[in-house]
């Protein structure tokens, strides 16, 4: 699919890695209606957007609910004159070890239901929300034409100690793009998603410089990626039309 010209949706659009697929999308030429929760940086996304190529909308909507995720789709997707592709990026940290042993008392705490539940909702419900609304919106309308659907997934997929939940949900997002490429198929729409490792967004970046130097150490370029690295792999999603249902890490070549 040729992106200048292709109309898209971006959830998390407001900032860090969501906030530059939207301005990467619009430089070349695409029209971008993203959704975030904070009026202010949807502001200051949809002003970075003025006099680009393409066209940048700014909306309000939480992605765990799903009324507002079809009501969203719905709406940009009338302000755009139709949608050709989506970037599932909307994503929440709540980390926390399964369980921790207090070493004064000896009390022994564990991770949060509204922790567990929160990341849940957002980062795995958000992503289901999104293409279920996008797809059917697509099938409706689009008459078979080509569509495209990127959702962001994590290098913690894997496993990574002290984010059960992200990690879940992390992981599930990779099963659902694999089964929604067979699905969807029939309908145009191709599925990919996307697994960066540890990226310069305004998370990491507010961490301790000792903290993020262990982060990085075991990485084998030995630095963060760039989120306009990230936005590489977006970009082969969407222009090479025999890719469907797989992941791409770009994580350094670090395992966990």
């Amino acid at each position: 699919m040729k992106i200048e010209g292709s109309k898209w949706l971006v959830t998390g659009g407001g900032s860090g890695m969501g906030r530059h697929f939207t301005l990467g999308l619009a430089k070349l030429g695409a029209d971008v209606a993203f959704c975030d929760m904070g009026a202010e940086s949807i502001a200051a996304v949809v002003a970075e957007g003025e006099g680009l190529p393409g066209k940048v909308r700014g909306y309000t909507c939480n992605v765990a609910d799903s009324a507002q995720v079809d009501a969203w789709v719905a709406q940009a997707s009338a302000d755009m004159g139709g949608a050709n592709g989506l970037i599932n990026n909307a994503g929440i940290i709540r980390d926390g070890m399964l369980i921790k042993k207090d070493k004064a008392t000896g009390e022994v705490s564990g991770l949060s239901d509204s922790k567990w539940q929160q990341v849940i909702d957002v980062n795995l419900t958000g992503v289901f929300n999104g293409t279920r609304a996008f797809a059917k919106h697509h099938a409706e309308t689009a008459d078979g034409q080509e569509a495209v659907i990127v959702s962001i997934s994590s290098i913690s997929r894997a496993g990574n100690q002290g984010q059960s939940n992200y990690s879940a949900a992390k992981a599930g997002i990779v099963a659902m793009t694999k089964l929604w490429a067979g699905e969807l198929a029939r309908y145009g729409i191709r599925t990919g998603c996307i697994a960066p490792g540890f990226t310069r967004t305004p998370i990491l970046e507010g961490m301790p410089p000792a903290m993020l130097e262990k982060v990085v150490a075991p990485v084998p370029l030995k630095r963060m990626g760039e989120p306009e690295e990230i936005f590489m792999a977006v970009k082969f999603i969407a222009e090479c039309g025999y890719f469907t249902g797989r992941c791409i890490d770009v994580d350094g070549g670090l395992v966990l």
